[in-house]
């Protein structure tokens, strides 16, 4: 290989070069000029659509909107001057409809918060249930008299009886109000352990037993002696400790809400004041009762002791007349004696007092219809009920049940008795 070779090579490189660089250089200076006459053209020609931002467009939208709303306020204006007496009207009738809106929604909410403070200071168990519940638990504190009552009869064999008792009773109200907190739509027969539960957390009987060493003077006959004689003496004492059922209550755990409902219907007597008006009535446990005597020698009446108390239990249904639907008082009543040897038809209560001959308490005997009014709004007679004797009636209330009459409830609703044909 020779030198000049090689320089020849290099020198056609170097060309080769110098023409590629003037290319691009003429590239770049085309694409410049291009630029420059868009520019150029897009100044001369804005309005152009494809030439307008976002933005201008937009603000001609905003400017065509102002426009329109200058000229529909321009016609209000127009419609205001020309006819100011409709728009009066329609104003007024605007506010009317605005303010009567308003009235109704704030009547509705009065109307829902009357009816739920209404509620949440109302019992809500039937009155047989509420009183039957306090029933049991008087039962409960008389059995407890008893009990001290027969201390020495129980224990004969102490000396001394020592008696350290607190008073027995209790508020019937509070105990109906602490069992709607906790139970609402309480039944009598469901409690019967819950009483018994709040009966032992508030009395504590209890006995204590000491001996006691005495001394005494003794003498002889004749006088020639005088000494001293020591003796035991046993002594038994009984203690009864009322805790109060209020504070029994009060130690049950009721929350903020509860014990707010609690004293509410504590405060209002659950809108029944009229409940416990002869709290310590002679009150019989219905799950207990049974006639029993010289009544049930009659075959017509033990007849309807037999048919009635297949249903002991049975919840009321208003209108039922069957076992099948269930029953109400004058439907329970009308089965019964249907069955019995009557073939009175299905009847109301006032229909059955209308088939009876009326007859005064003094005469009344197990077998007898006893008839009540005013228990709801009805005339005449609204409730019924199968009489069996000593102050007891089975009928439907609810449940269907045995039911002493000689309660407050029963004495001031009661109409009269009457005899079946």
């Amino acid at each position: 290989m020779n030198f000049n070779q090689d320089e020849n090579i290099g020198g056609e490189a170097l060309d080769e070069g110098v023409i590629a660089a003037a290319e691009i250089n003429r590239e770049l200076q085309k694409q410049y000029r291009r630029k420059q006459i868009r520019k150029s053209y897009y100044r001369k020609d804005p309005d152009l659509p494809y030439v307008k931002s976002f933005a201008d467009r937009m603000q001609e939208a905003a400017e065509g909107v102002k426009d329109a709303a200058k000229e529909t306020v321009k016609q209000i204006v127009k419609a205001i001057r020309e006819h100011p007496v409709v728009l009066l009207i329609i104003v007024i009738i605007f506010l009317c409809l605005f303010f009567l809106h308003f009235l109704l929604c704030g009547f509705e909410v009065m109307i829902s918060s009357m009816g739920d403070t209404v509620l949440s200071a109302t019992y809500t168990a039937y009155d047989e249930d509420i009183t039957g519940v306090d029933a049991d638990y008087v039962k409960l504190e008389r059995e407890l008299q008893e009990t001290i009552d027969r201390t020495e009869e129980d224990f004969p064999d102490y000396d001394e009886y020592v008696y350290n008792l607190d008073e027995i009773g209790h508020n019937p109200y509070e105990l109906a109000s602490y069992l709607t907190v906790r139970y609402e739509d309480y039944k009598r027969r469901q409690l019967k352990s819950i009483v018994k539960d709040l009966f032992k957390e508030q009395y504590d009987l209890s006995y204590d037993i000491r001996i006691e060493k005495r001394s005494r003077t003794v003498r002889a006959d004749d006088y020639s002696y005088v000494g001293t004689e020591y003796y035991t003496v046993n002594i038994l004492t009984v203690n009864l400790a009322n805790k109060s059922l209020g504070a029994v209550i009060a130690g049950k755990g009721l929350n903020e809400d509860e014990k707010a409902r609690y004293e509410v219907l504590l405060a209002t007597q659950g809108n029944k004041s009229y409940l416990f008006d002869d709290v310590y009535a002679d009150y019989e446990d219905p799950d207990e009762y049974h006639p029993v005597g010289e009544a049930l020698s009659d075959q017509s009446f033990a007849a309807m002791i037999a048919e009635g108390e297949k249903y002991l239990g049975r919840a009321y249904v208003w209108g039922g007349s069957n076992p099948t639907s269930g029953f109400d008082c004058s439907g329970f009543v009308s089965w019964v004696v249907n069955h019995c040897g009557w073939n009175l038809g299905r009847q109301t209560a006032n229909g059955l007092k209308n088939r009876c001959s009326v007859v005064s308490p003094e005469e009344a005997r197990p077998g007898d219809l006893i008839f009540f009014k005013g228990t709801y709004a009805t005339n005449g007679a609204s409730h019924v009920g199968i009489y069996v004797g000593d102050g007891m009636m089975l009928h439907c209330g609810n449940p269907i049940q045995y039911t002493s009459i000689n309660t407050r409830y029963w004495e001031k609703h009661f109409y009269c008795f009457g005899r079946l044909p």
